[in-house]
């Protein structure tokens, strides 16, 4: 009887474990499976705009540093001690304004000297002139009272230029920086007193690729932006062109020139410039939040009719002030220039096809979509440095 019991209890086990293992390998995954396809596909809520065509002047971005026309180190030729300094750190100084003067009173005293024996040579010369008008002296005689004067004017002239570099000046028009030098200073052939730079006209040198070299020409307008004076255009033009191409970088030199009467730019500023190099183009632009980067190609989301599944779509729940769900298709395009907020794409996209400019992070290629343009983030207003 107990046998009997045993076997019995062991077959229901074993109906239980198997009513079980089919209802969750089977029954359960079928029903789930039943139940998605049953249930309406869900409509992703999206932001897009359609391509504009806008009208574009093609430009060549560089990024390059601000440098004076004209701009030195005043130094000198001569050594000395600084005995007056004729400026302050940040002045405007005219060419030939007295800056450093250095002590010349040794100078002074062998000019003195150097005086006195030319006045003697020119009064022995006179004496040796009239002797040999007379016929008293010979040729020889008077070629070496000419050669003793002469002798004694270069030796006083050679004093002056050495008094004269010890009188440092302004060589040209310019504001100067901080002074590096004190009275009573001893001062070193060659030693920085004062920077010194011509601000009425800047020059900014920077690299482009050997490809643009066609494209820029002497005379083109050059639009500069610098980050001490957010939002205001600088604008310059082509002024020189490098006569040869870095072999490392595979670069061109250019120089711009900018009118600078305010003296507002300094040398040294970090620029961002675009060369205007060419006559408006049209092309079809998307705002910047259209276009998704990656290493496998630059993408949008573009919006299109659900032909596919148009009950699908028709039993979809929407609201009635919103247009029907539409289905998205990834494509990738070929980006061109950028220009504030928008980017203009080269290739794979016409004007006027809807793009997606939010939410595309949670979209897949096929999915139904519903725009609603309600909450649309205003577009970064200056793009940041690069």
């Amino acid at each position: 009887m107990s046998k009997r019991f045993f076997v019995f209890m062991l077959v229901v086990i074993v109906g239980l474990l198997g009513g079980l293992a089919w209802f969750q390998l089977v029954f359960l995954p079928e029903m789930i499976r039943a139940s998605i396809m049953s249930s309406p596909p869900s409509v992703v809520t999206i932001s897009a705009e359609p391509a504009k065509t806008e009208s574009w002047v093609p430009k060549i971005r560089a990024i390059g540093t601000l440098k004076a026309e004209t701009g030195i180190d005043v130094t000198t030729q001569a050594a000395g001690i600084a005995r007056t300094i004729a400026f302050s750190s940040g002045d405007d100084v005219k060419q030939g304004a007295l800056l450093v003067q250095l002590d010349d009173n040794v100078e002074q005293a062998d000019l003195q000297a150097a005086q006195a024996t030319l006045k003697n040579a020119e009064s022995d010369l006179t004496r040796q002139q009239d002797l040999f008008r007379r016929g008293t002296v010979a040729q020889s005689q008077l070629d070496q009272a000419i050669a003793r004067r002469d002798e004694a004017a270069a030796a006083a002239e050679k004093i002056r230029a050495t008094i004269a570099q010890k009188r440092i000046t302004a060589p040209f028009d310019g504001r100067l920086g901080i002074r590096r030098v004190d009275v009573g200073q001893y001062v070193s052939p060659g030693q920085a007193l004062v920077p010194l730079q011509s601000l009425e006209d800047i020059v900014v040198d920077f690299p482009l690729p050997e490809q643009d070299i066609a494209r820029v020409k002497l005379g083109q307008t050059v639009e500069m932006r610098v980050d001490a004076w957010p939002g205001e255009v600088f604008s310059g033009k082509v002024d020189a062109i490098d006569a040869r191409v870095n072999q490392e970088t595979r670069t061109i030199i250019v120089r711009g020139r900018v009118a600078n009467p305010d003296r507002r730019l300094l040398p040294g500023m970090f620029a961002n410039l675009e060369v205007v190099a060419g006559e408006p183009q049209t092309v079809v632009t998307v705002p910047r939040t259209a276009v998704t980067y990656s290493l496998y190609g630059d993408s949008i989301y573009v919006v299109k009719p659900d032909e596919a599944k148009p009950a699908a779509a028709a039993t979809a729940p929407a609201p009635a002030s919103s247009a029907p769900p539409l289905v998205v298709e990834r494509r990738f395009v070929r980006v061109g220039d950028t220009r504030d907020s928008r980017v203009a794409i080269a290739e794979g996209l016409t004007a006027g096809e809807e793009v997606v400019i939010v939410g595309q992070l949670k979209l897949s290629p096929g999915d139904l979509v519903r725009i609603d343009n309600s909450s649309i983030p205003a577009a970064q207003a200056v793009r940041p440095a690069m």
